[in-house]
């Protein structure tokens, strides 16, 4: 069970060296699977985006199906938490190093899944368009404050700007 408020924080510098510590290991250890790169996703990967402090990895693999990853994932010290709505997206999540207080996440995507070109596109609009970037973060800052526990109401408030710009 997540202990951990929604806590929106100051970008920090040291969340791509966070990102790139996890790549290194989860990136070699998915490699019989990886249909590309390990990417740093998420508002973290923004230079500059206020944020939750848990940094959002990407993966993409073949099929959702493949057997081994969990196991593959646990050797390394990651959790499988399961996210509503996984199966129908043909999604993996997990977090690192615990569910309660998880600095990491990690979202595995079957490779012809629509979601994962939409993540990576808003990423990218948001390094490059620094308005929206700050009329996200004071969205962000916004829901937080409202209630810092419900996590639904918090990504639901999020979505409808997120469809907009992706």
């Amino acid at each position: 069970m997540r202990q951990d408020p929604i806590k929106i924080l100051p970008y920090d510098v040291s969340w791509p060296d966070a990102f790139e510590q996890q790549r290194a290991r989860v990136e070699p250890a998915l490699l019989p699977w990886l249909t590309g790169p390990v990417e740093h996703i998420g508002s973290t990967a923004v230079p500059g985006l206020a944020a939750k402090p848990i940094i959002d990895m990407l993966a993409r693999i073949d099929s959702y199906d493949a057997g081994g990853i969990e196991q593959t994932l646990a050797a390394l010290g990651w959790v499988h938490a399961p996210e509503p709505g996984d199966a129908e997206k043909r999604k993996w999540s997990f977090c690192y190093p615990d569910e309660a207080r998880r600095t990491h996440h990690l979202h595995i995507y079957e490779n012809s899944a629509d979601v994962w070109p939409r993540l990576l596109a808003f990423r990218d609009h948001l390094r490059t368009h620094q308005a929206d970037a700050a009329a996200y973060a004071e969205l962000k800052q916004s829901l937080a404050a409202e209630d810092s526990h419900d996590r639904p109401r918090y990504r639901a408030g999020k979505a409808p700007f997120i469809e907009s710009l992706s």
